[in-house]
């Protein structure tokens, strides 16, 4: 009599077989993830490494920048809290520093008269502390039950087409246009090699997809960058913007020059932990102004989360009926600490990265992923020069391919039910549109209440969702109301 294998300790901790995954899926997925994302390391630190502050000071206490410091600790920050994520949430999910978070902190922020880096981190740690209180006390997960189910596809069919854009504007396969908003490459027309990058990445990603190859996603970002390193030793385009951020060669590389580094171990520098002043703001700004920024960040925050969550879950197949994941408590508790943990790291508030999508188009579906990919970011401290290897233009096929299999989803929307269908739509579309997840959940969620109301049917919305809307309508509404309260 045959007896059915007795899973392995690591299998029955992440779940893994009960999932309908194996350890192997999960790796690949971690590294898939780790190589989508891993440009963070890079481009965190042109953001908040380039930016003085209201002193004329930089992150890390000098008078100059020091972005091997800011790339060290974004990775190091990242590492633990994706870490964090796998070992106690089980999900598939990493986490790094926050694009758009980081930005509003560089020159929403960090720049204001007086005000320090050290000052713009402590807001960051208080409002990863709020958000934390918030998941303990039940009141962020029961703002996630209460959004129906369409509205949650219609979430991860907007991020799908979000990360879409994100990928065509970051390979320069579409850019800003002359006449219009955006347009095909370079006047209408693809050139360059950069371009030829990434479509060959993409056609080769989508073939291996078509004919069923495991590793499709992460043998595409691997092959793109290996010809993106030839084209770079033959053609020395060099990279597109100059120091300043001016395009210098529209034709070259967006992000990363693939050159093969001169070292590829490097002594991190972690200097940038912990350089946080809790309460500095309010000494420099004023408390009505540090409960606005601090509100700003957390409804960004707030919702971004949500998003990718529910994303993440739904591309994975691991939401329940009502379009919840497993373990939502210990996902959100995980992902307010790391918010507070970016802003003591000095680095920004840390947040659920949307790029997991690429690791659960692998097959992960476990937090198994998330350690590997967790693991990856703490090598990532001392192998910079090797992630720096990486461009745009071969990481981001990815991530059009993972935003096509999240608009697959679509079909789960009730667009004969003008009532959902237009909110959805709004929130689909405002989402790229607007560069902004926050802005198309926003939009989605107000339009949804105020179409009740007009139905009459205002009783059947969730009092969670009234609050929400609400707290939207001041979100969108923030400087009109700075300018009434005298705020700068």
């Amino acid at each position: 009599m045959s007896h059915a294998p007795v899973p392995s300790a690591l299998d029955r901790w992440f779940e893994i077989s009960a999932r309908g995954s194996t350890v192997g899926r999960e790796v690949r997925g971690g590294l898939a993830t780790f190589f989508t994302m891993a440009y963070i390391i890079v481009l965190n630190p042109l953001i908040i490494g380039t930016q003085p502050d209201g002193t004329g000071g930089f992150l890390g206490g000098g008078r100059s920048p020091d972005l091997a410091a800011v790339a060290a600790g974004t990775a190091l920050v990242a590492g633990v809290v994706t870490l964090l994520m796998g070992a106690v949430a089980n999900y598939p999910l990493a986490l790094a520093t926050g694009l758009g978070l980081n930005a509003f902190l560089a020159f929403g922020v960090a720049s204001l008269p007086r005000m320090t880096w050290a000052d713009a981190m402590g807001l960051v740690v208080i409002e990863g502390l709020v958000i934390l209180v918030l998941v303990l006390t039940g009141l962020r997960e029961a703002v996630f039950r209460a959004v129906p189910a369409q509205l949650k596809i219609a979430i991860s069919v907007g991020i799908g087409l979000f990360i879409t854009i994100v990928g065509l504007v970051d390979s320069g396969f579409v850019r800003a246009g002359s006449g219009t908003p955006l347009e095909l490459g370079i006047g209408g027309f693809l050139a360059g090699w950069p371009t030829l990058v990434f479509v060959v990445g993409l056609l080769l990603t989508i073939v291996l997809m078509v004919r069923g190859v495991r590793g499709a996603i992460l043998a595409g970002i691997v092959v793109a960058t290996v010809l993106a390193v030839v084209v770079e030793g033959v053609a020395k385009l060099g990279p597109r913007t100059g120091a300043d951020g001016s395009v210098v060669n529209a034709r070259a590389w967006g992000l990363n020059v693939p050159e093969l580094p001169d070292r590829w171990i490097s002594t991190p520098d972690f200097s940038t932990l912990g350089q946080f002043s809790l309460l500095g703001s309010f000494r420099v700004i004023g408390v009505v102004s540090v409960l606005l920024l601090v509100f700003t960040l957390l409804l960004a925050d707030f919702f971004d989360t949500m998003g990718t969550v529910v994303a993440i879950g739904a591309e994975g197949d691991l939401l329940d009926a009502d379009g919840n994941p497993p373990r939502m408590r210990r996902i959100l508790v995980v992902d307010s600490i790391a918010a507070a943990a970016g802003g003591a790291g000095g680095v920004s508030s840390n947040t659920s990265f949307i790029e997991s999508a690429t690791g659960v188009g692998e097959g992960a579906r476990t937090g198994l992923a998330s350690v590997v990919t967790g693991v990856a970011f703490l090598l990532a401290t001392f192998l910079a020069p090797v992630v720096s290897i990486v461009p745009y233009e071969a990481a981001t096929p990815a991530l059009v391919v993972v935003g096509f299999l999240m608009m697959t989803q679509v079909k789960g929307i009730d667009w004969s039910d003008l009532e959902i269908a237009l909110p959805a739509f709004l929130t689909i579309v405002l989402m790229p549109f607007t560069y902004s997840i926050s802005a198309g959940i926003g939009a989605g969620f107000i339009a949804f209440v105020v179409l009740k109301v007009a139905k009459g049917k205002a009783r059947l919305v969730h009092p969670v969702l009234w609050v929400v809307a609400v707290l939207f309508l001041v979100y969108f509404a923030i400087d009109p109301l700075k300018e009434a309260l005298g705020v700068s």
